[in-house]
Order: structure tokens, then C-alpha cells, then sequence
């Protein structure tokens, strides 16, 4: 979280939403959001949005599968990341994440399924 300069800014009942800059940091060679960079902040805020979920005493969240559609080029500023709940089963998460620019253009979506585990 701290290497990508993630900050969570906003919860709901049903969805978690955080910011990240762009800047060389999250650059691929070509100047541009690296669509890696992209992918481990939904990862990183669907599976924190799973947390308010579950009992976290007595459960774990393990990402299982993540897919991503990049949409649209980003070579600086913010993107914003929503993870919104699709499915909240016993075991499985379902999450469809979307990251936007600061006008609220979609820069990817992306859907990330989530187990939840006992906690061992």
C-alpha cells in the first residue's frame, strides 16, 4: 500500500473506494499507467473491502481471480478505485472494481472473486 501510495478515502455499506497517484512510480516504459500498477490496486481494494465483511478474528480473504479491461491511457494525476459488492456469499466475494480519472472517466474495470477462509 505504501509503495504504490494507495489511500483508502471513502466506505460504504457495500463499497470501498481509495486513490493513488500516478507518476513514474506506476509508469510502464512508455510513460503510461502501468496496467500492473492498475491491477494490484483493485486487488488491494476489493480484497480490503471484503474485510468489512467478515469476522476477521475468525476469517481470512485470499484473492482467487482477478481479470481487468484497461480502457483508456493515464499518464498523470489521481485514479480513483471503487470496489463495489456483486455477490456476498458464505465463501466467495465478487467484486466489481472500477477505476476512474478525476473527471470520472473509466480507466479500467475489473473483476476480482475473493474465497473466505477460516482463519488457521
Amino acid at each position: 500500500m505504501e509503495t504504490l501510495e494507495i489511500e483508502y478515502i471513502d466506505a460504504g455499506e457495500d463499497f470501498l473506494t481509495a486513490k493513488m497517484p500516478v507518476n513514474s512510480r506506476v509508469h510502464q516504459p512508455m510513460g503510461l499507467l502501468h496496467g500492473g500498477a492498475t491491477v494490484a490496486l483493485a486487488e488491494s481494494v476489493g480484497s480490503a473491502a471484503s474485510l468489512m465483511f467478515i469476522n476477521t478474528e475468525r476469517q481470512e480473504v485470499r484473492g482467487i481471480e482477478i481479470a481487468a479491461n484497461h480502457l483508456k491511457a493515464k499518464r498523470e494525476g489521481t485514479v480513483f478505485c471503487t470496489a463495489k459488492i456483486i455477490h456476498q456469499g458464505r465463501s466467495i466475494h465478487l467484486w466489481e472494481i472500477k477505476i476512474t480519472d478525476e473527471q470520472g472517466k473509466l480507466i479500467s474495470l475489473c473483476k476480482l472473486t475473493n474465497m473466505i477462509l477460516p482463519r488457521r
